[in-house]
């Protein structure tokens, strides 16, 4: 890829890399780690489509940014997206389709008639983790920053299991409709619905922020309480303060103080209101505003808190190819974290 004929003020060019950025990946101070895979989402499919959307979205936004007005030349580049990893999650989705199936007919999940299946899709989820953890350790280990791109939310816990090696402490922020904290749930140990109840078994990782919470069960709500590094900010609670007066900043600022110094955040974007990503796998009612969540980051920038890294989950492109809002909103938000964790690193 050779920058020296790129030119920002012009349209972008379509070169498989995100926003048309010209950056190689040996200079590269971020690389764009994109993981296609949904084995194992429990309601509508499509996540793993969510990367290339966003890559074709990408190529029509403006490099200008707010906060980091040269963003474009800071050196963010594209690891190619591995078609293999959307093969193989197309071939284990049908095997969870077959798990489910048997369980919405009222049937056990020890029956034997899955077990075949069920175990498959289990392996199929380990291989996926350790592929991801060894590309993470990997660019890490060559002191670049990563913004991973789902995939279904199950993806990132490769990612953050590579962190805890580089890191002796952080907190993680979590934006998301959904708690995400049942225990193998559908009997898919690494379920999209599993990712922070997994993620917490790791070690060197403190607190556990939740943003924007909606939907949730029981087993769910007796973790958040028993578990005292877990923090629930609920998006009842969000909005029943607004409503109340307290502004958004004080939230903001409180959402914050609970995190450490080092933050990872795992953003699932049916953790905005439905309007920006209708059609998300397991939306909900509710949620915040896009720049609602973009100010939650800029505090927490703000507050000279290091972003370590973040990923990006459960984009879904319309399947209606004229209405691609989705894949938009995915590559705005994806800009604006991959720039405020520049801007974390390299505050004076």
């Amino acid at each position: 890829m050779n920058s020296t004929n790129f030119n920002p003020h012009q349209i972008s060019i379509k070169n498989n890399c995100f926003f048309g950025l010209p950056h190689s990946i040996e200079n590269a101070k971020i690389v764009f780690l994109s993981v296609p895979w949904d084995a194992t989402v429990s309601y509508g499919e499509g996540t793993a489509e969510g990367p290339e959307a966003i890559l074709d979205a990408s190529y029509q936004l403006d490099w200008y940014d707010f906060d980091l007005p040269h963003a474009w030349e800071k050196g963010y580049a594209t690891i190619p997206i591995d078609k293999t990893i959307k093969a193989k999650s197309n071939a284990k989705r049908m095997m969870a389709k077959t798990v489910i199936d048997h369980l919405e007919s009222g049937n056990d999940l020890d029956d034997k008639a899955i077990a075949k299946d069920l175990a498959m899709v289990n392996k199929g989820s380990i291989d996926l983790n350790e592929w991801v953890y060894n590309q993470c350790l990997n660019y890490l280990s060559q002191g670049k920053s990563i913004a991973l791109i789902g995939g279904d939310h199950s993806v990132p816990f490769g990612y953050i299991k590579a962190l805890t090696e580089h890191h002796q402490q952080f907190s993680i922020l979590h934006i998301d409709a959904h708690a995400d904290l049942r225990n193998a749930y559908e009997g898919f140990t690494y379920s999209h619905a599993s990712i922070m109840y997994n993620v917490m078994q790791l070690p060197n990782i403190d607190k556990l922020v939740q943003v924007g919470i909606r939907d949730l069960c029981q087993e769910e709500m007796n973790k958040i309480r028993s578990d005292n590094r877990i923090i629930l900010f609920d998006d009842w609670q969000l909005k029943n303060h607004l409503y109340e007066g307290i502004s958004w900043q004080k939230q903001c600022q409180n959402i914050i103080s609970n995190l450490s110094e080092k933050v990872y955040i795992s953003f699932d974007i049916d953790g905005l209101n439905q309007a920006f990503c209708p059609s998300t796998g397991t939306p909900v009612a509710g949620g915040l505003d896009f720049n609602q969540a973009i100010y939650l980051i800029q505090i927490l920038v703000k507050s000279r808190k290091k972003i370590i890294g973040f990923d990006l989950c459960e984009v879904s492109p319309s399947s209606n190819k004229e209405d691609q809002w989705d894949g938009n909103i995915g590559a705005r938000l994806l800009y604006k974290l991959t720039n405020l964790m520049y801007l974390s690193s390299h505050q004076n």
